[in-house]
């Protein structure tokens, strides 16, 4: 079979959701408004964790990273998906789709990491809290913040570089929203079944250990509670807790389904489904699961509106 690769000046073809619906506009247009609305929350987010200093804690520290990092990773995908769906051309060169492909990797692993630590974060100020500012302090922060990052981008660069050396065949079109890993090794010439192997051991790797940091954090976080002599206490605490749960929940059921599920079960329509969910819907989604349950991010929403408004 002829091959091809960047020597010929060729790219792919990405064929995502919209091109693949049955109601593109309407599909287009749902997307444009989630991209929108996760553009708008993260970004007030950050303005507010920044601007005022009653948040400049821990807890919020780390909010204002995942609002970073989702910020980012929906801006990876969903602004080129909605051009070549405005313009009718999904082409992307092959340095272009190696670049999506590393920034898409390290945001979703540098969220997988900082969500584990997010966990953590909560099961210290809850279980431990008259230490919570010597476990917590600033630089354990940011050298939790760091090491998300780092490890996220060293994990990605590997996939990234050893996917993309492969020779590609005549095909071009990848069934998919982006350029990421299994699509793309549909399309490889050589036997690709060792690395396939390697990337879900990987996945596994990546995943099931700040899963099982999280599982274990909150039972704990769960005992504690259940003894608090507080009602008030424990409606906090639980409040708390299950906005970050219900984040937890969208992207870990999202990225096993991706990267822990055997490609044996993976077909194009679910796996383009699963990647527009938590590149496009789950960011726009965090910052409101966030904010309106949480009065502190309220008051001081409403402190920062009412400076720059007056």
């Amino acid at each position: 079979m002829e091959i091809w690769n960047s020597t010929l000046g060729s790219g792919f073809l990405l064929v995502g959701i919209l091109n693949d619906s049955g109601s593109p506009e309407l599909l287009c247009a749902t997307v444009a408004a989630l991209y929108t609305l996760a553009l708008s929350c993260n970004g007030l987010l950050l303005l507010v964790i920044t601007a005022d200093v009653r948040l400049h804690v821990p807890m919020y520290l780390l909010l204002g990273q995942l609002s970073l990092m989702d910020l980012l990773f929906t801006s990876v995908v969903t602004p080129k998906a909605l051009m070549d769906f405005l313009h009718r051309e999904n082409t992307i060169s092959f340095g272009g789709c190696a670049l999506q492909m590393f920034l898409a990797l390290t945001l979703g692993g540098a969220e997988d990491l900082l969500l584990a630590f997010m966990a953590y974060d909560r099961y210290v100020a809850i279980c431990h809290p008259l230490n919570y500012m010597i476990f917590m302090r600033p630089r354990v922060c940011w050298s939790m913040v760091a090491s998300s990052w780092i490890l996220a981008s060293l994990n990605a660069l590997g996939h990234t570089v050893y996917t993309m050396h492969y020779a590609f065949c005549m095909s071009r079109e990848i069934s998919h929203l982006l350029c990421e890993i299994l699509p793309l090794l549909k399309l490889a010439c050589a036997d690709t079944s060792r690395y396939e192997l390697m990337v879900y051991v990987t996945g596994v790797t990546f995943l099931i250990p700040p899963l099982l940091v999280i599982v274990a954090s909150y039972t704990l976080i769960l005992f504690t509670v259940l003894h608090m002599p507080s009602k008030e206490g424990r409606k906090k605490a639980l409040v708390t807790c299950s906005s970050h749960l219900t984040v937890v929940g969208m992207f870990y059921g999202a990225a096993t389904l991706m990267y822990v599920l055997p490609s044996s079960f993976h077909n194009p329509k679910q796996d383009n489904i699963t990647s527009a969910f938590y590149t496009i819907v789950t960011p726009a989604l965090n910052p409101l699961i966030y904010s309106l349950r949480n009065k502190e991010v309220m008051g001081a929403l409403r402190r920062v509106l009412g400076k720059y408004m007056l």
